[in-house]
């Protein structure tokens, strides 16, 4: 019984290399899941973060702006009846452009405190650029 030369010794190393770069691209797979699932846990990680820091903000921000419209309230009053003998109607001009300043510095202030990265994920953007940047 003659043997093919398709049999002869090369054809065990051809077998042999296909269990090897099946259990290397699974290994690949592996990794690179390991590696997608910790990156959704810091992401959720810093996402509880930023949610608990969204809500003391909103809630902050919320009483800021009552206890805000109160005080304008009364001490525009106070300051147009006061006022109101020797300035007249140029009293309200007054108020409405001190006012209309301050609206300008609040909005400001909160656009850099927005700036600042406090509701971002750092973090997370830092090891996706790092896991990006090592795959290409």
């Amino acid at each position: 019984m003659a043997t093919s030369h398709k049999d002869g010794p090369s054809a065990p190393a051809a077998h042999a290399a296909n269990p090897g770069l099946t259990a290397g691209l699974l290994g690949l797979a592996k990794n690179l899941l390991g590696l997608i699932i910790s990156r959704i846990e810091l992401a959720s990680l810093e996402m509880s973060e930023i949610g608990a820091n969204l809500v003391r903000f909103a809630v902050i921000f919320v009483l800021a702006a009552v206890a805000l419209w109160f005080a304008i309230a009364f001490w525009s009053v106070l300051v147009v009846m006061l006022a109101w003998d020797t300035w007249g109607w140029k009293i309200l001009a007054l108020l409405g452009f001190i006012f209309s300043a301050a609206t300008v510095g609040l909005v400001l202030y909160a656009r850099s405190v927005l700036r600042q990265g406090k509701l971002s994920l750092p973090q997370t953007m830092s090891e996706l650029r790092k896991d990006r940047d090592a795959l290409l």
